[in-house]
């Protein structure tokens, strides 16, 4: 063997891929609505950043930060476009931008804890990590960094009574739990996170590398909820698949990171400059995340109907086209027998089944998956009586 074993790999191997639909090794075709783990937001190999890819392939590949980029700055203005921020650092992934946004947050405030949640999911560098509110990433691992604590998600009490005694940098939070179950913060505790971060003078930190680019239906799934961070960290479908991260701030924090303060070889590279300014020109305008929302609405109502006389079914959540089913067992055996009937989902914990389709999902698509999802669900409880 020539590859570490960190992942628990399904049996099955992607050899082509177009759109919503992929290919294996058997010339066998499979509906893929998990996208990479909403990574290809527009499909497997979407033209325009296909198109635009190529075309930096011919010119340069890698110049390094210490030139000039000038794609990096139109890729920056696209980001920041739609929110109320002002500046872009980019990187490679997101645990890079959240490390990012981790030391921007200390080092512009001269504090050093973070508040963190319960069940978050932040990255696996030992700084992510230690942000991560989950045991099963920590263990192994021994100390970790001491600087954060957690919270319980979704508990608006917690955070009014969170003490701070000037030592608090930045409350760090998912607008939705992705990792986590998908679970999504209310609205009472999301307000609560920021008028707390207000109230203490702490950074507000949305993690948006799985909610953002168009995933919800919006820009940024923060901004259903008219909430007004420091920082917003993003990576996922920024991309169309290739590597690439962002950490997004506030006029203010420039002062704080400037040269040779923070830095990455690789980020923002022609490459991934090329791929995230043909991928938001695509994503982002209006148009195009109304057709989400209309995607999103019609595929929720068309699982709602379908499943909720499915007995193993507990609930269907989620916002936009990041969705998730909870069973009353556990999620992996439907997880491989949909694989056999040709639909890719993955787990969200162990007993949520996650969605995560393209956002140019087409609605014969959405049918063949709920149509999928009611049979195996269906059946495989059935089964097991």
């Amino acid at each position: 063997m020539s590859v570490f074993p960190t992942y628990n790999r399904f049996p099955l191997t992607i050899e082509s891929g177009e759109g919503t639909v992929v290919t294996d090794q058997k010339g066998r075709e499979y509906l893929d609505f998990v996208s990479g783990i909403a990574v290809c937001n527009l499909g497997h190999r979407p033209p325009a950043v296909e198109k635009a890819i190529q075309k930096q392939l011919g010119k340069v590949w890698h110049v390094s930060n210490l030139y000039e980029i000038p794609g990096q700055r139109e890729a920056a203005q696209l980001l920041t476009g739609p929110t109320d921020l002002d500046y872009a650092f980019f990187c490679n992934s997101g645990a890079e931008a959240n490390e990012a946004a981790i030391k921007l947050a200390r080092k512009h405030t001269g504090k050093d804890k973070i508040i963190t949640f319960k069940q978050s999911f932040h990255g696996r560098t030992f700084a992510t990590m230690s942000a991560t509110g989950q045991d099963k990433i920590h263990e192994g691992y021994g100390q970790l960094l001491p600087t954060f604590e957690y919270l319980p998600y979704n508990d608006a009490e917690a955070v009014f009574e969170l003490a701070d005694r000037g030592e608090v940098a930045a409350i760090m939070v998912e607008v939705i739990q992705g990792e986590g179950g998908v679970v999504e913060g209310t609205e009472l505790f999301l307000k609560a996170v920021e008028q707390k971060c207000q109230q203490i003078g702490a950074l507000l930190i949305i993690d948006e590398v799985q909610t953002g680019i168009g995933r919800t239906g919006k820009p940024f799934a923060y901004q259903h909820f008219h909430l007004d961070p420091d920082i917003v960290t993003s990576a996922k479908g920024l991309g169309s698949g290739f590597p690439v991260g962002a950490m997004l701030g506030k006029a203010e924090l420039a002062e704080t990171f400037t040269a040779g303060t923070h830095g990455s070889t690789f980020g923002g590279s022609p490459l991934a400059s090329a791929a995230v300014t043909a991928t938001l020109q695509t994503i982002f305008p209006e148009e195009f995340l109304q057709g989400v929302q209309s995607k999103a609405e019609y595929f929720r109502k068309m699982l709602e109907r379908k499943l909720s006389p499915v007995a193993s079914v507990k609930e269907v959540r989620g916002r936009g086209l990041m969705i998730g089913i909870e069973l009353d067992d556990p999620a992996i055996d439907y997880i491989h027998k949909l694989r056999e009937k040709g639909l890719l989902a993955v787990l969200a914990g162990p007993q949520v089944i996650r969605l995560l389709p393209p956002l140019n999902v087409t609605d014969k698509e959405i049918d063949q998956a709920v149509t999928i999802l009611e049979n195996v669900l269906a059946f495989e409880k059935a089964a097991h009586k």
